[in-house]
């Protein structure tokens, strides 16, 4: 029966790989925004804003999930859906001085944004830079 296994998706000693899991807080308001420029004189924010419609923004969400790599207590992670809570992705843009993009990757510091990127350059951030 291993032969069929193979062929037939059996288990694969590889298929108990426990994957990880990012620790998403949801970006809903916009008093939130205070906060994580309160919380930045302390630890690196992130936020990934993403759009739900947007087949670029979904790969490129998965493809951060997947290699994503650090501990909890190394950042603060915010997912925005921007289309769910588009004043708060406005607000984004005024109060961290950025122009609106999505996907887009905002890394947060001492109040002001450090770096950020949109669409394939999120991957190339270097978020161990920022610990």
């Amino acid at each position: 029966m291993g032969v069929f296994d193979s062929l037939f998706g059996g288990k694969k000693e590889t298929d108990h790989v426990e994957k990880k899991s990012v620790p998403w807080m949801p970006l809903v308001s916009l008093d939130q925004l205070e906060e994580i420029a309160a919380k930045s004189e302390s630890k690196t924010q992130v936020i990934f804003k993403h759009s739900t419609t947007c087949g670029i923004s979904r790969m490129v969400l998965n493809m951060f999930n997947t290699s994503y790599d650090y501990s909890e207590s190394q950042f603060d992670l915010y997912f925005l859906d921007l289309h769910a809570y588009r004043e708060v992705s406005n607000e984004v843009g005024y109060r961290f001085q950025v122009i609106h993009q999505s996907p887009q990757l905002l890394v947060i510091r001492n109040g002001v944004v450090v770096a950020h990127a949109s669409h394939g350059a999120i991957p190339e951030v270097g978020l161990e830079k920022y610990v």
